[in-house]
């Protein structure tokens, strides 16, 4: 089950009826209603009925009623409790809002974002991902924009450990390297909608051509989770207020960092030696004495 049900009713909007969209939308607009609403006091206040609303709790995957508003009660009470953490009545950021309070709603969002990741982790689909990395030849990693850093720093990892591994933020040189891989390869791609267009039809060739196609995305029904052999999901929720990806970019680098150690663990020993041979490689060296 999704590690935040309001970003799992905020995602099921599109493909909803009008009635539904009604129920996700109350929900959507105050969470702390939900918890104290009985399936009655919900149907009526959405103008629907008692079976369009056990109908909506289904389609998210929850037996019924009772149980997404439990889903919902645990969402709201972890909310609360990381806006209390920063003293904080809301973590959305305001136009008006000052350097301390900018500090404080960020560092409150990424934070969220990084627990929340870390318990939805599907531990089966991540040893999965880290053993077919181990034993790949080559290992490609496709992202765009903001994700193309994700996947520079994944890159960055996996090649200090002596893997084969490459990234290239060019999309049709990405499109042609995925094109080309095997079933000796894996393919990682990394977009957090799960809609970019390059990325995904990436995954689509890379796993015809054969290969083992890893997603990592917020988005579990998304084009690219879809396409993908192994999804990986994060968790964030965006400030609508932004110049670019914050708890996004944010949560995909704990993945990748949780995906990273997992690799190392079942590489086992023989990482230690290209780790301390590239470290030693980037030390600065001193100058030689002039005696």
């Amino acid at each position: 089950m999704d590690a935040d049900v309001l970003a799992l009713v905020r995602r099921s909007v599109p493909r909803l009826s009008a009635a539904e969209a009604r129920v996700a939308e109350t929900i959507l607009g105050d969470p702390t209603l939900v918890v104290d609403l009985t399936i009655n006091d919900l149907a009526r206040l959405c103008s629907t009925s008692l079976s369009t609303v056990a109908r909506f709790a289904q389609s998210l995957g929850f037996s019924g009623y009772r149980e997404l508003r439990v889903a919902v009660a645990r969402t709201v009470t972890l909310a609360q409790a990381q806006q209390a953490r920063f003293g904080l009545d809301t973590t959305a950021i305001d136009r008006d809002d000052e350097p301390a309070a900018i500090a404080a709603k960020l560092a409150a969002q990424e934070i969220d974002a990084i627990e929340k990741t870390a318990r939805g982790l599907d531990a089966t689909a991540l040893d999965r991902a880290a053993l077919a990395i181990v034993g790949a030849r080559h290992i490609e990693i496709l992202g765009q924009a903001s994700s193309s850093l994700t996947a520079q720093d994944l890159q960055q990892k996996l090649s200090r450990i002596g893997c084969s591994a490459a990234h290239s933020s060019d999309p049709h040189l990405s499109l042609t390297a995925a094109s080309i891989r095997t079933a000796d390869d894996v393919v990682v791609a990394i977009s957090h909608g799960g809609e970019t267009q390059e990325v995904v039809r990436g995954v689509e060739v890379a796993r015809d051509a054969g290969a083992l196609t890893v997603a990592i995305t917020s988005v579990s029904d998304s084009s690219l989770a879809i396409a993908a052999d192994v999804v990986l999901l994060t968790y964030a929720q965006e400030s609508p207020f932004r110049m670019a990806a914050m708890s996004s970019r944010i949560a995909q680098l704990a993945l990748v960092d949780i995906l990273f150690v997992r690799v190392v663990q079942h590489r086992g020993e023989p990482v230690v030696i290209p780790l301390q041979l590239t470290h030693e490689a980037a030390a600065p060296r001193r100058r030689a004495s002039g005696r």
